[in-house]
């Protein structure tokens, strides 16, 4: 039960990665993101934990598909972003994450003690944090 939560948290900051730019038109984000890689405090997560998930980005708002549903609101500021929970099990949290979108994968590394940005693509030996590598679907 402790693994789903889990991944419902990182789920929810992997879908965060929305708008970054409130003048564009469009963000490049939107749309509907499964992940191909996923890892918790520098171990990997076996496919089978992931493999049913989505995160949906629309705008500065998102939605993952977990073993819940979570939704709210996520903030970008250069490469950093701050992903705040409305509805789901992640009401009322507050998750900060760095992205990177290259070569079509957008990669997401959460704290999800939300105390400070993470420095690095890198969980091994931080215990709260998460990264997920996503692909558009």
């Amino acid at each position: 039960m402790r693994l789903p939560t889990f991944i419902s948290l990182v789920i929810i900051g992997l879908s965060c990665a929305s708008a970054r730019n409130a003048t564009m038109k469009s963000n490049p984000l939107d749309g509907t993101w499964v992940p191909v890689k996923q890892e918790m405090a520098g171990t990997l997560l076996p496919k089978a934990a992931f493999e049913k998930q989505k995160l949906i980005i629309s705008d500065s708002t998102y939605t993952v598909i977990a073993e819940s549903v979570d939704k709210g609101i996520v903030k970008f500021m250069d490469d950093k972003m701050d992903i705040y929970g409305k509805e789901g099990v992640n009401s009322g949290k507050h998750f900060t994450a760095i992205y990177k979108f290259e070569e079509g994968l957008l990669t997401i590394c959460y704290n999800l003690s939300g105390d400070r940005y993470p420095e690095a693509f890198e969980t091994k030996g931080r215990a709260m944090y998460f990264l997920s590598v996503f692909k558009r679907n």
